[in-house]
């Protein structure tokens, strides 16, 4: 099954997860924020366009520990399937995810899908239904503009070689 997943984050240098957003192939969502963000380590751009975006809600915010374990749960709740197709359009969305894994799970395969994305279609969307940086608006802006044909994506191995697979 084909997961879409976007992450907002401190910055580009310490790139400290700040929320996740995970769509999947059937439709199923996951969203989450950790709890007890250091504003001080944000950009002044995430400061001012990510943060008040942010809910805050209590059934959304999770500690590192407890976000683990409700994405792992998540995760076998919503598909049986051993093979899961990671796709994402930036490289730190795939680092941030493992890391809160703390691992990659056997038969995961993320791809960089960026390149492929209908950027007319991701635009629509964002008029339409969501908010730009927002980690589940732009989950699901990935999923309607990722074409069905992955042909071209870039395995996350190719670009990461050093990083676990």
């Amino acid at each position: 099954m084909r997961f879409y997943v976007d992450c907002e984050f401190t910055d580009f240098i310490c790139q400290g997860l700040i929320s996740i957003g995970i769509v999947a192939q059937n439709g199923e969502e996951f969203y989450a924020e950790l709890c007890n963000i250091d504003e001080s380590a944000c950009s002044p751009f995430v400061r001012e366009v990510v943060l008040p975006k942010l809910s805050r809600l209590p059934e959304t915010t999770y500690t590192p520990d407890s976000l683990r374990v409700a994405l792992l749960a998540w995760l076998a709740h919503t598909s049986a399937d051993p093979e899961h197709l990671i796709c994402v359009d930036n490289v730190v969305d795939w680092d941030l995810l493992i890391g809160v894994l703390q691992d990659v799970p056997a038969g995961w395969k993320g791809v960089l899908v960026g390149r492929l994305i209908d950027e007319t279609v991701r635009q629509a969307y964002f008029l339409e239904r969501g908010e730009r940086h927002h980690a589940l608006d732009d989950a699901r802006a990935l999923k309607a503009a990722t074409p069905c044909d992955l042909a071209g994506a870039v395995s996350v191995a190719e670009v990461k070689p050093s990083r676990m697979f």
